[in-house]
C-alpha cells in the first residue's frame, strides 16, 4: 500500500473519478493513466469556503477507511501517510500518491466534513455529549458533503 512493488509486468494505473459530486468538490478528470511506481494524482475543485478536508479509501467488499486529513491551506492534521502527500492550489485539492502500487486500487472519497460511511446518500450521524456520567445519543441526518474516486491498476505485458 502507498509504496513500490516491484514485478515482471508493466502496470498502467486507471484512475476513475466518478460523476459522484456535489456543489462543494468536483473531480477535475474523470481518467488518470499512469504506469506503477509513478505519482498519481485525484483533483477535485472545492467550490466552498470549508476549512478541513476528510480522505477515505475503500477496498472492495470492505467498510472505508479513514486516511488523512487536512486543511484548506494543505497542512494535514493527523498521522501523515508516507507516500501521500496533499497539495492544495487555489480552489483545486490534490492528493498525490506516490509509488503507486496495486494494492492502492480502491475508492477514495473526499468529504468535507469526518464521515464513516462510503454512502452517498444521505448520513446519520451519531453525536454523544457525555453530560458527567450521563451519555445522550444525538441522531441527526446529514447530508454528505464529499466526492469519490476509484483507481485500479490493471496489468499488462512488455
Amino acid at each position: 500500500m502507498l509504496s513500490l512493488h516491484n514485478s515482471a509486468f508493466s502496470l498502467m494505473l486507471f484512475a476513475i473519478l466518478s460523476g459522484v459530486s456535489c456543489e462543494d468538490l468536483t473531480p477535475v478528470k474523470t481518467e488518470e493513466f499512469s504506469p506503477e511506481g509513478s505519482y498519481v494524482t485525484l483533483s477535485y475543485k472545492a467550490g466552498s469556503n470549508a476549512n478541513y478536508y476528510f480522505w477515505y479509501r475503500q477496498y472492495p467488499g470492505e467498510p472505508p477507511e479513514f486516511l488523512i486529513s487536512h486543511s484548506a491551506s494543505g497542512a494535514v492534521g493527523t498521522n501523515p501517510i508516507p507516500g501521500l502527500n496533499i497539495t492544495v492550489e487555489s480552489n483545486r485539492i490534490n492528493m498525490i500518491i506516490s509509488s503507486a502500487a496495486v494494492t492502492d486500487s480502491a475508492v477514495y472519497y473526499c468529504a468535507l466534513r469526518p464521515t464513516v460511511t462510503g454512502n452517498t446518500n444521505t448520513l446519520y450521524k451519531n453525536l454523544w455529549s457525555k453530560d458527567n456520567t450521563t451519555l445522550h445519543n444525538i441522531h441527526q441526518r446529514e447530508p454528505l458533503s464529499g466526492s469519490a474516486g476509484k483507481i485500479s491498476l490493471h496489468q499488462s505485458k512488455k
